[in-house]
């Protein structure tokens, strides 16, 4: 069992009336003491970030206390050890201040020694860890804005709010697109959070069979149902100690529903077929591309589940709503292909930035990635709405000279104009600025027909 943060000092000593008047002495100077007997075991219990120290004799059986010091300082060299000698063992600790134990009392020591000394440790104690804390923020927030690419205030406020709840215990609720992000964004949840340590299982409720999604969730004993001949641990379960995030979740049945929020509620799980319900220290991560509020209305999704699940939302913004990060992910993308397929960088033309800003993105950030890769390897590329879009034109990383450059960006403005309505040629020209009979010539040298735009009449008045 690890040891609580309240916890201030660890005493050890294998000499039980010494500790006792020790402990005694710490306890009436209000500082919370855990005593034990001998060193094995306690570096398991501490974690790294534990805010107290270790106040422990020197010789000792088992494990004495410059092994102990070593152990510790294995695992975190910034936690302060205070040894306790006896008058032969002050070479023993003149050697282990060496080896970075903060203090050595020499026996027989007066009281207010060392409570002088625990509590100068305490206070290095917090600085260490506030200094460690800030770091960590400091990396947190890097690591963010390498995981979540942009600038656009959407991003900006995404990432303050991921900020926020990854330190909680909040279950969280994502809502995005398809291909916005939601899994990366549940993984930077769960690595900046207290269980980063711990396993992140990711499942796809909208990607399992009616008939195993209950097994596959919540385990199952031998014999539960037809075929169950071993037991099997659920998802849940080989996810305690860490986060779940359970995507589509909009696709799980009523029933499933039930356990979920049960789940939720209880922090336990019952395996299929057993009778033991099993305590759970996990946090679950949901998402959804839909309206879970229309779906509870429609009968579809449980609205107390729903409203379970609501406390903590997280959105995450298409990429149409983003602006120019979608530049700036298209180039980071195509640079991370270049980089891995070991080819030349290439950088966006002016012309090919426009039709970036000017496309929809119904396939988000997962569909620019793709088309970024085609880029990096020199492969032209429609992008997906070509057939609704005729302004969504060819992109290449090798373009030709500027005035192929211009035409063709002239040739996607006009396509982009023609999928407008417009109930005449007249119409067509006044919205791009041009006279009639140079629109004719354009429309002619690129191919373009004002009869296949979006709404038009044949009446050029």
């Amino acid at each position: 069992m690890s040891i609580d943060n309240q916890i201030q000092v660890v005493l050890i000593d294998d000499d039980p009336h010494l500790r006792q008047a020790l402990c005694q002495t710490l306890d009436l100077a209000g500082l919370k003491v855990l005593t034990l007997g001998e060193a094995i075991g306690l570096t398991a219990r501490l974690s790294r970030d534990w805010p107290g120290v270790v106040v422990s004799d020197i010789r000792m059986p088992g494990m004495d206390g410059l092994e102990l010091l070593a152990e510790l300082h294995d695992q975190d060299p910034e936690l302060p050890v205070l040894l306790i000698t006896g008058h032969g063992d002050v070479p023993l600790a003149v050697q282990a201040m060496r080896a970075g134990a903060y203090d050595f009392l020499e026996k027989p020591f007066a009281s207010d020694a060392l409570l002088d000394s625990v509590r100068r440790a305490l206070a290095l104690r917090r600085l260490v860890l506030d200094n460690r804390s800030l770091r960590l923020a400091l990396s947190d927030r890097q690591q963010l804005s390498t995981r979540l690419v942009g600038h656009s205030p959407q991003m900006l406020r995404l990432r303050e709010q991921i900020g926020a709840l990854a330190a909680t215990r909040a279950d969280v609720l994502i809502l995005g697109e398809t291909g916005a992000g939601k899994e990366v964004v549940a993984r930077a949840l769960h690595d900046l959070s207290s269980r980063r340590s711990g396993p992140f299982v990711a499942i796809n409720a909208g990607a399992l069979a009616e008939s195993v999604v209950e097994s596959e969730l919540f385990g199952h004993e031998p014999g539960a149902f037809t075929g169950a001949q071993k037991r099997r641990i659920g998802k849940f379960e080989f996810a305690n100690g860490g986060t779940l995030f359970l995507d589509e979740i909009e696709s799980m049945s009523l029933d499933v529903q039930v356990k979920l929020l049960r789940l939720l509620q209880e922090r336990v799980v019952e395996r299929l077929g057993g009778n033991q319900l099993i305590p759970l220290d996990i946090r679950i991560i949901a998402a959804t591309k839909e309206d879970l509020r229309q779906a509870a209305d429609q009968g579809r999704f449980r609205a107390d589940l729903y409203y379970r699940l609501n406390v903590a939302p997280l959105r995450i913004p298409p990429l149409r709503e983003r602006g120019e990060d979608a530049l700036m992910l298209f180039q980071h993308f195509a640079d991370e292909a270049s980089s891995r397929h070991g080819l030349p960088l290439h950088e966006l033309q002016p012309g090919q930035r426009a039709l970036l800003l000017r496309h929809s993105w119904p396939g988000n950030v997962r569909e620019l990635q793709n088309a970024a890769e085609r880029f990096a390897l020199g492969l032209e590329l429609a992008l997906d709405s070509t057939q609704d879009n005729p302004a969504a034109s060819v992109l290449t990383s090798t373009p030709g000279g500027l005035s192929e450059q211009v035409e063709q960006f002239e040739k996607s403005l006009i396509a982009a104009e023609l999928t407008r309505p417009h109930s005449s040629l007249r119409s067509l020209a006044e919205a791009l600025g041009l006279p009639r009979k140079t629109l004719h010539d354009k429309l002619r040298k690129h191919g373009l027909n004002f009869a296949d735009s979006a709404s038009h009449s044949t009446d050029d008045e």
